[in-house]
């Protein structure tokens, strides 16, 4: 299945320059303001152009790079708010289009954010959203590789290593959501208080992407995992597995654990619509659900982990080499056969608006539908003629299940230092030079006091 496509928001413009006030004597940051109101204009002059773009063409390298330019200058000037090296004439008013809420006709309102930590959340935000989007095209542009039988051992181990690039993106971008969940958002709570805000500016909405974005990853490192076996498996799918296959264990571990994040995260994004609507609020956004393409998405990518962890578990009991275990291996094949039927019938991933998208969705669930037909075949075929073991009924194979485990983690975001002011470079720099001169004037002092006081000799002031 596909990593979920975000939707990219626009901003509207802003000067820095009319709202803060530089206040150190020598008007020391003045040009940094300037430069900081540049680099914003330079974000939303791509963001512009991304939306406008197809969604084969969107460059999300660049947006990265200009988010990249414009994070420092935003860091700087809160940190000198912050220091009183710069002092606020009115509270900054940030446009931005929410794209995670639910909307009639899916438009995504503009909507004024109040804060230097409203735009903070906003960019990271987009930030996060571009790197998951890039892991998205980047996994894109591979295609199924692992199944081409021409395809040599060093241009598979190369497409590899770009789905391993594409799993940092979103292990990274997981770790942004967090981020934001659990400082940025904390932090303008500090400030003000908690104010009224769109689904995407939520410590739950948050929290939820943080884990959608890792199970993602998780899912991306599975098919990293299986490339090598799916290749030498591709002529004859189903058993005997071939030697360079995993472990079964760990296969089936991990997609319990990816549906235990998908489904965590889903919860959270669900706590909005049980929330009761306030009616005095006058933000169009305050009351609204996350998006029907991204709550869809996350039932679709737990109900498909959950078949895939109850195929492999067959296929374990399968493969033991125990002749007990013959009825229970045709037990699970036949749940995760009927998942994936229902999957099928149902339309998996209609929610998501997208044509390519559905079909490749659906091309997925079918592909799996035929690798447990052929697994289930082979299995009940010794049971039924070999081992006649029972098989036992669901709710007995329930029990069972095991725990699931990560097979990546996400990586904690540090926020980049300021481009000026307390915490820079520059900063650190001049508070050095500054110290090494009071230094040098204190040696100084000292040798002129004892170059002029007078010389002592043994019995000086003794008088005889």
């Amino acid at each position: 299945m596909s990593t979920y496509l975000y939707e990219l928001p626009t901003t509207g413009a802003i000067s820095f320059g009319d709202f803060c006030v530089d206040t150190t004597a020598s008007n020391s940051y003045a040009s940094h303001i300037a430069e900081a109101t540049q680099a914003r204009a330079n974000l939303r002059g791509v963001l512009k152009v991304t939306k406008r773009t197809g969604t084969d063409d969107k460059d999300y390298l660049r947006l990265i790079k200009v988010l990249d330019d414009y994070l420092p200058y935003l860091h700087g000037i809160m940190a000198c708010v912050v220091s009183g090296d710069i002092r606020l004439k009115s509270e900054p008013q940030f446009s931005w289009r929410t794209t995670l809420s639910a909307h009639l006709f899916h438009m995504s309102p503009r909507i004024a954010l109040a804060s230097l930590h409203a735009d903070l959340a906003s960019s990271l935000l987009t930030y996060a959203f571009a790197l998951s989007n890039f892991a998205r095209v980047t996994v894109a542009s591979l295609g199924s590789y692992e199944y081409d039988r021409a395809i040599s051992e060093i241009e598979r181990k190369a497409k590899d290593e770009k789905l391993n690039f594409a799993v940092t993106m979103l292990c990274r971008a997981s770790g942004i959501f967090t981020y934001v969940s659990e400082k940025v958002l904390l932090d303008w709570d500090k400030g003000e208080g908690a104010s009224v805000r769109p689904p995407d500016l939520r410590k739950e909405v948050n929290a939820a992407l943080a884990k959608m974005a890792l199970a993602d990853a998780q899912t991306l490192a599975i098919r990293k995992f299986l490339s090598k076996s799916a290749y030498d498996n591709a002529i004859s799918p189903g058993p005997p597995l071939p030697k360079s296959h995993p472990s079964i264990p760990l296969i089936f571990k991990f997609h319990l654990e990816c549906v235990s994040l998908y489904s965590s995260a889903r919860a959270l994004a669900m706590t909005l619509g049980s929330t009761r609507p306030s009616s005095s609020s006058s933000n169009p956004d305050s009351n609204a659900e996350v998006c029907v393409e991204l709550r869809r998405y996350l039932a679709d990518a737990s109900a498909f982990h959950t078949a895939l962890a109850h195929k492999w578990l067959g296929v374990d009991a399968g493969e033991s080499g125990v002749h007990e275990k013959g009825g229970e291996a045709v037990a699970w094949l036949l749940w995760a056969k009927k998942e994936l039927e229902d999957m099928k019938e149902s339309g998996l991933g209609i929610a998501a608006g997208r044509d390519r998208e559905k079909r490749g969705r659906k091309g997925r669930v079918a592909d799996e539908l035929e690798s447990v037909g052929v697994f289930l075949a082979h299995y009940k075929k010794i049971n039924d003629s070999l081992t006649f073991q029972p098989v036992p009924k669901q709710q007995d194979l329930q029990a069972r299940i095991p725990t699931g485990i990560l097979a990546v983690h996400a990586k904690p975001y540090t926020p980049p230092s300021p481009a000026f002011g307390p915490g820079s470079v520059e900063h650190a720099r001049l508070q050095t030079e500054t110290l090494t001169l009071e230094h040098d004037d204190s040696s100084g002092d000292e040798a002129l006091a004892s170059t002029t006081s007078p010389r002592t000799y043994a019995g000086a002031g003794s008088y005889f």
